[in-house]
């Protein structure tokens, strides 16, 4: 649609909204930065969804109605805003990758570039969310996900709006409609699929719609509830004050204003990232920003609190603060190797305050405003494709793993052969093997006809599944790799945000398969960690009134392994490989940037250190495989650890991948010694 109005108009400017977005972006910074200070910062980026669904949505209200909206010029001024600072800093990442990342780092900062610049970020991340995916901590350009969902709600908004417009239908009825279905979907859907739930547009933009409920309201019904209004702020005000003051109905906007920042500050408080999020909780920020958006400007918290000036002067780099500061901590982080001192971090801070002020003044507002608009909005456009083409290129190229100002002494190529992955044949392809229609978290098979060999459990079973596919594959022999959590008769295994419930029941069911499958002949089962905290508590399905989580692993475990040898199955039991509390490749000196001159010597963790922090898990599964003698044991602790340390790194070759799982030299190790164990050999057993 165009019209002969030159201009959109704009609603008049709250001061108070920018003092929001301070409180929102300061909030994600600092949790970003410590986590343990505010632990549920994260929820300024719901503040910032419901600001920006307020704001697009009255603009094109008004505009409809006055007809003079236009959607050139909306999406002009959307680009004009948005691709300045994102350009920015996706080229600044870009560059900075060349020489600070490793090749598969690289790889992966490319694909997010080209995510960034096509504004899908969140589907890429969602897709990513896997048990082998790197950790948050890594990826410089994680934050763009709620760029995206904010992206994809400008999409398709307002030619929503503009139909509706066209055929006469209600604003207000539509958008309460969507918002009900949207926040329908989250609530169920966060007790389903948790990830896609968080990054998913249909279940996040309730959130927006908030705001767009909100600008109805203002426009269209500011005083349609006037009477009830005066009558509560006149109760209100005879409440809190001796004398009866005339009815100006502050009294009512103050209370408003202050539930709404009391809202914040709980959320900011109680919520954390183990919370099922979204969900309903994310009631909470939205109804708090809610509140005091419709407080309106002359509120005491917001004329005094949010509209000082030096809030004013965070809103208004609060979009490139919020793009900087994440990217600058993950640099720090990936380069370190670990997490960074408070020091660096606080620097981080510094920095990403500084850039954001100078991209805000250099680069962002003379761009927005001024003239030449449509030769800048088609010079960003050109610019955002060449980026978006250039990280898809890099990441095709595998993240260039052969530039040489990242190699030295070719251990960049030893990673990249560490962490490499070999699937010979596709998940789905191993799906139809078996006609498996059910959810199941991995399935993976080394030949084309169904093995006698299957490797159940979760990430830990995977991890082994390379090194026994290439191995047994020298024998003509395949393997079949099936999985998600291990054991049977558990509903679910809650450990946060990470990973949706139904992966779990989706691992039940892999084991259940891997029982029921007549072709399979040997189980070999991989027990992931057991470390009993107050969050990792197993509901077993028929006896829910069971809360130990100790005694709940080991009825589980028990009646798994009965079943199996009561199929007449041959099991083979591995005992987890050690967890490592550092990033492996804090052990390879390949990287020309550092933040502190620390390369990891030893590449090990000590071995005093495996013993505390597993003798419970170590007693309580041997206590169990104790009954079942016919069960045959492989301890990989005994292979990776000696009587002093527990190695990330054997004769040149990395074994670990991340913290948590092995590599694919790792895999190779310990698959070359667990092949004997299934040739009928005894495998070494450390001291329990």
């Amino acid at each position: 649609m165009t019209s002969s109005h030159p201009h959109l108009s704009h609603p008049k400017y709250r001061p108070d909204i920018d003092g929001l977005r301070a409180l929102a972006v300061l909030s994600v910074v600092a949790f970003h930065a410590f986590p343990s200070w505010v632990k549920g910062g994260f929820v300024g980026v719901d503040v910032f969804f419901v600001i920006s669904g307020y704001l697009i949505s009255t603009i094109i209200f008004e505009n409809l109605d006055k007809g003079t909206f236009s959607f050139s010029e909306f999406y002009a001024r959307r680009i004009k805003r948005i691709f300045p600072a994102l350009l920015l800093v996706l080229i600044t990442s870009y560059a900075f990758g060349w020489f600070a990342l490793l090749a598969d780092e690289y790889k992966q900062l490319s694909k997010h570039i080209a995510a960034g610049a096509g504004f899908v970020s969140n589907i890429v991340l969602w897709n990513e969310a896997g048990y082998f995916d790197n950790s948050a901590e890594t990826k410089p350009l994680l934050h763009l996900w709620s760029l995206g969902i904010e992206e994809q709600f400008y999409i398709v908004w307002p030619p929503l709006l503009w139909f509706a417009w066209k055929r006469k239908f209600g604003f207000l009825t539509i958008t309460i409609l969507l918002a009900i279905v949207s926040f329908y979907l989250n609530v169920k859907g966060v007790k389903n699929d948790s990830v896609a739930t968080f990054y998913s547009p249909q279940t996040r933009f309730w959130e927006l719609f908030s705001g767009s409920i909100l600008a109805w309201m203002n426009l269209y019904k500011k005083d349609a509830f006037s009477t009830l209004q005066t009558m509560l702020d006149g109760w209100l005000a005879s409440v809190a004050h001796r004398n009866k003051p005339e009815t100006d109905r502050k009294t009512l906007s103050n209370i408003l204003s202050f539930l709404g920042l009391l809202l914040l500050v709980y959320g900011f408080w109680r919520i954390n990232k183990d919370f099922s999020f979204p969900g309903k909780w994310a009631i909470v920020p939205v109804l708090g920003t809610v509140l005091i958006i419709s407080a309106g400007p002359k509120a005491w918290i917001n004329r005094t609190i949010l509209s000082n000036h030096l809030a004013v002067w965070f809103g208004l780099i609060s979009f490139p603060l919020y793009l900087w500061h994440w990217t600058l901590l993950t640099f720090a982080r990936i380069v370190e190797s670990e997490v960074p001192s408070v020091n660096i971090r606080m620097a981080a801070v510094v920095l990403a305050i500084a850039l954001s002020w100078l991209t805000y003044k250099l680069v962002e507002h003379p761009i927005r405003f001024g003239a030449h608009s449509r030769l800048k909005v088609s010079g960003l456009v050109f610019l955002m494709l060449s980026v978006g083409y250039v990280g898809y290129q890099a990441y095709g190229e595998d993240g260039f793993p052969l530039r040489n100002s990242l190699s030295k002494n070719g251990e960049n190529n030893l990673l990249v052969q560490a962490i490499k992955d070999d699937n010979p044949i596709s998940h789905a392809d191993c799906m139809g093997m078996y006609n498996l229609k059910d959810k199941i978290r991995f399935c993976n098979v080394s030949s084309t006809t169904k093995p006698k060999i299957a490797l159940i459990g979760d990430s830990h079973a995977r991890a082994f599944y390379d090194g026994m596919s290439e191995i047994l594959g020298k024998r003509n022999e395949g393997i079949l790799n099936v999985g998600g959590r291990l054991f049977l008769d558990v509903a679910s295994y809650p450990i946060g945000n990470l990973f949706e419930i139904e992966v779990y029941k989706g691992g039940i069911k892999a084991t259940q398969f891997a029982l029921d499958e007549p072709t399979i002949h040997t189980v070999i089962m991989v027990s992931g960690y057991f470390r009993p905290t107050s969050d990792s508590i197993l509901q077993l399905i028929d006896k829910p009134e069971i809360t130990d989580a100790r005694k709940i692993f080991e009825i589980a475990m028990r009646n798994t392994i009965k079943k199996f040898v009561a199929a007449k199955k041959n099991v083979i039991f591995v005992i987890d490989y050690p967890w490592i509390d550092f990033d492996p490749r804090a052990c390879l000196d390949s990287r020309p940037f550092r933040l502190t001159n620390h390369v990891r010597n030893p590449c090990a963790d000590t071995r005093s250190k495996y013993d505390y922090d597993n003798t419970e898990y170590r007693n309580l599964v041997f206590s169990v495989l104790g009954e079942f003698p016919e069960v045959r044991v492989f301890d990989s602790a005994a292979y990776l650890c000696d009587e002093q340390w527990c190695w990330a790194m054997k004769n040149n070759k990395l074994l670990y991948r991340d913290k948590e799982h092995i590599s694919l030299e790792g895999s190779r190790y310990l698959s070359s010694e667990l092949v004997k164990v299934i040739d009928g050999e005894d495998s070494k057993i450390l001291r329990h």
